[in-house]
């Protein structure tokens, strides 16, 4: 149950403009909140903020932040201003640290002073590294194999120590695998380069990509393929805003698994594509990646039990019916000739 309000309580979106950031935006809008977007539109998009007003504005900007939370009446805040791509942070370390080490600390330090009561963090199952058990439990050890999970971990311990100092309380959620879109259709995954599976299996059912590539067979499961937890977006959003009223009913900050418990295979994924499409998925089979686990499954119950979350898409061709029917659609809408 959300705090009790009256008029919309005004709640600042930071990468609101994203692929995640807008399916919140919808489920916050939904449940009695005001979501106030601030992005720099770097990734996110504009015609993505349909919930709420968008302020233009990048994370290492104190003023603008300050000046944000001030017009709006900001008292809480979610935050998911960061670059994720795991091979382009072992690629570009400094690059992965300055936005989401450097650029957190800025926005920390402008938001301490403003009176927040609280945020919630995006973060990510990258900051276990290599499973040593599974599922994964939060008391996981913190072991980051590359520079993004490292940048996500360093920006968790940075809220928890501001808060241990006097300053705002924070629940990060460590995501695992996020797919699906809006069922609605209003808004999708539309990264650029596409890289996560769900949607380039899509894209490359109908023609737009090259041939999916399958990395790695020889993986100790059951079809030879690496296993994920894959959690719709839609569930994803619908634990920020628990989190959220958690918090701000007082809640002790911590942190949470965000999954379903359920491994599924990469050729899983690609049946199911082609189930849902009836078009064939075009792959390729290729080697491992270096670091790649067999398995990341997550540990979840503790969001239920604590938050009262339960996921809703619970059956996977039913997930990827969502990002199909969007993919598809924004295929028919595109130009030709």
């Amino acid at each position: 149950m959300s705090v009790e309000r009256g008029s919309p309580v005004p709640v600042l979106v930071i990468g609101g403009a994203g692929y995640i950031g807008a399916h919140i935006a919808s489920v916050m809008a939904a449940r009695g909140y005001l979501p106030v977007v601030y992005d720099n539109l770097s990734h996110g998009k504009r015609e993505f903020v349909q919930w709420g007003p968008l302020v233009e504005g990048s994370t290492a900007d104190a003023g603008a932040l300050r000046s944000a939370v001030k017009d709006h009446g900001i008292r809480a805040a979610i935050c998911l201003a960061a670059f994720i791509e795991v091979g382009e942070s072992v690629l570009d370390p400094l690059k992965y640290y300055e936005n989401n080490v450097a650029n957190i600390i800025a926005a920390a330090r402008a938001l301490q002073g403003c009176g927040l009561r609280a945020l919630v963090f995006s973060s990510t199952a990258a900051v276990y590294g290599e499973p040593r058990q599974i599922p994964i439990p939060e008391d996981h050890p913190l072991l980051p194999v590359n520079p993004y999970g490292a940048s996500k971990l360093m920006a968790e311990r940075i809220f928890a120590d501001a808060y241990a100092a006097g300053g705002f309380p924070c629940v990060p959620l460590r995501y695992f695998n996020a797919c699906g879109a809006d069922p609605q259709g209003r808004i999708g995954e539309a990264h650029d380069p596409e890289t996560h599976l769900i949607p380039r299996a899509c894209l490359a059912a109908l023609g737009e990509v090259p041939p999916l590539q399958v990395f790695g067979t020889d993986f100790d499961t059951p079809d030879g393929t690496a296993l994920r937890d894959y959690i719709h977006v839609c569930d994803l959003a619908e634990a920020h805003v628990l989190a959220l009223d958690y918090l701000l009913r007082g809640g002790v900050p911590r942190p949470f698994n965000l999954g379903v418990g359920r491994g599924i295979s990469v050729m899983e994924i690609i049946r199911a594509v082609e189930r849902v499409a009836q078009r064939t998925v075009p792959f390729d089979l290729a080697a491992r990646r270096a670091g790649d686990p067999a398995r990341l499954i997550a540990q979840a119950a503790d969001a239920g039990r604590v938050l009262g979350w339960k996921p809703k898409f619970t059956d996977l061709d039913d997930i990827v019916a969502t990002a199909w029917r969007w993919h598809e659609s924004r295929s028919a809408r595109a130009p030709t000739g």
